[in-house]
This record gives C-alpha cells, structure tokens and sequence, in this order.
C-alpha cells in the first residue's frame, strides 16, 4: 500500500469536514441511533436565560435533549448571582423540562475548580474522570438518572 503523510500546523476546514462526514457516514452505518440524531428535530434545544430587572443576561443553561438524555453544554451566572439559590432551582428546572421532553437521564462535564461538588450535592455522579486535564486539575465526566 503506497500513501503519504502531510503535517499540517492549522486549520484545514475542508479535510475537517471530510473527516466529519466519513465519521457520521461510519456511525450511521453501525448505530440507528446517531442515524435518527441527524433527522431534524431530533436533538432538540433547551436554554434556560436568567435576566436582571435591566433585562441584561446574568446567567442560564444550554442544553440538548435526544436519545433520552438531556445533555448540559453550559451552566453559568455572573458572580454576584452565586450563592443565592437561582442556580438549583434553574437544574431543577432544566431537569424537569427535560423530563417532560423525555428525557430519563441527564450529562454533563465540569473540572475540579468548577463544580463537582455543586452536581454531586443534587445527585450528579462521576462516572469518568481524566487527571491532570488541565495539568493539576481533573475533568469528570457526571451523569444524573432523572427518574
């Protein structure tokens, strides 16, 4: 077999798109569920947007519900929110809304100076952790069953 090797130092959009293409191509082929993903209207958005009397953005959560899941993206609010309940009760929320879309269980991944502890105390698990990712820290991976 003859081929050759390019090193390439940067983006190429194009051979990106071509490796996602034959990737998605592969997971069709061998998971009816990432097939039925790629139907519109199969991963369906869930942003909760958390607004001040100024209705300026001070916080929320983005996620994704499709194969029974609801998957959290971002989760985030300006300091002087923190630490006064409005976080719990916007999980809860997304938690619930999620349910109600059909999901049973609920993915997210946080690092050691983010909020491992925040997730676990509303029933979050670790079920995968890479160490020294950044160096010095952990990434978890944490899973919630929402039934």
């Amino acid at each position: 077999m003859d081929y050759q090797v390019e090193i390439l130092l940067e983006n190429h959009e194009d051979f990106t798109t071509f490796l996602n293409a034959k990737i998605k191509e592969y997971n069709d082929e061998h998971s009816p569920y990432h097939k039925e993903s790629r139907q519109k209207g199969s991963i369906r958005p869930l942003n909760l947007i958390v607004t001040d009397h100024q209705q300026q953005w001070i916080g929320g959560i983005t996620a994704e519900v499709y194969w029974g899941w609801v998957e959290i993206n971002k989760f985030w609010f300006s300091k002087e929110f923190r630490g006064k309940g409005i976080g719990g009760q916007l999980l809860a929320k997304t938690e619930e809304t999620a349910k109600q879309m059909g999901a049973t269980k609920a993915l997210l991944t946080t690092y050691d100076f983010q909020a491992r502890t925040y997730y676990e105390a509303r029933g979050y698990e670790v079920v995968g952790e890479i160490k020294d990712y950044p160096p010095g820290s952990s990434y978890y991976t944490m899973v919630k069953h929402l039934l």
